[in-house]
């Protein structure tokens, strides 16, 4: 049986569950990145793609080189709207974010607000 489509006030919800637990982020909330999140939601565009680049983003800070100099903590939503742009144009394999979320667990497990057991990021997709 088919999930029912999330309204607007549960995608919301959950894209910023998603963010507040990628790694990287402060994990607070603030007002602009619950209107962006409702303007994602406005263009149609999947909960998937937002949660794969998350993902991608949030690996791509992480595995760095060792020499590379330090970022600083991800403190807006809007940080990630290229990596969302990219995905909507590109095509990758669900493994391939599978492989990265697994990479990624010890990370949310440190990530100060984790919550594993809520964690939307770490769940496999059927």
């Amino acid at each position: 049986m088919p999930e029912a489509p999330l309204s607007r006030e549960q995608y919301v919800q959950q894209v910023l569950e998603a963010y507040q637990h990628t790694p990287g982020t402060t994990g607070q909330v603030r007002p602009p990145d619950r209107l962006l999140a409702a303007q994602l939601q406005q263009r149609g565009i999947p909960l998937p793609t937002i949660e794969n680049a998350l993902v991608l983003a949030a690996a791509r800070r992480i595995f760095r080189p060792a020499d590379a100099p330090p970022l600083t903590t991800v403190r807006s939503l809007a940080y990630f709207v290229p990596v969302i742009e990219e995905l909507l144009t590109t095509q990758i394999s669900e493994d391939y974010f599978q492989h990265l979320r697994h990479k990624l667990e010890p990370f949310y497990l440190h990530h100060p607000d984790a919550n594993p057991s809520r964690m939307i990021l770490a769940r496999r997709r059927g």
